[in-house]
């Protein structure tokens, strides 16, 4: 596991920075920086939104933070009778919908022609293969989307 400085110190000479340049754009001493990289202090919390735009990585990339990956089972393990499909949706306009069934119940709820769940931010979403990823296995955070206008979709398999 690397640490924070370490992390820095890599994001900077992957962006092309000096200590110095990284400083200057950061509002702060070159020796700041030298004592993170070193682990001997961290950056200020207000920091890390501008060190994540400059080396073009989340701030969670930057903290070190894990992403969940999708896992998958044995077929003969998966009991779609207790297998929960989680769906949640935040509009831009700030709609937040939240879908936890269990998966059998979401496959008819979601093929359902009358049901929008979501409005648009769905519509591209493929549930059949998500549902068939399950059926062979799948589980864990399968769908991550931001979009450009601000809405997030997450699909997690449980």
């Amino acid at each position: 596991m690397t640490t924070i400085g370490q992390r820095i110190a890599y994001y900077r000479k992957k962006a092309n920075l000096t200590q110095e340049e990284l400083a200057e754009k950061c509002s702060v001493t070159p020796q700041a920086v030298s004592k993170w990289e070193n682990d001997i202090s961290a950056p200020d919390i207000s920091l890390f939104p501008v060190l994540s735009g400059l080396f073009n990585v989340s701030c969670d990339e930057l903290l070190g933070v894990q992403k969940e990956m999708p896992k998958a089972v044995p077929e003969e393990l998966v009991d779609l009778s207790k297998t929960i499909l989680r769906v949640k949706v935040v509009s831009s306009d700030g709609d937040v919908v939240k879908l936890n069934l269990p998966l059998q119940i979401a496959e008819v709820f979601l093929k359902s022609s009358n049901i929008n769940v979501g409005g648009d931010v769905l519509k591209n979403i493929d549930f059949e293969q998500i549902v068939s990823m399950v059926k062979m296995g799948a589980v864990g955070k399968l769908v991550d989307i931001a979009s450009s206008d601000g809405d997030v979709v997450e699909i997690y398999v449980e």
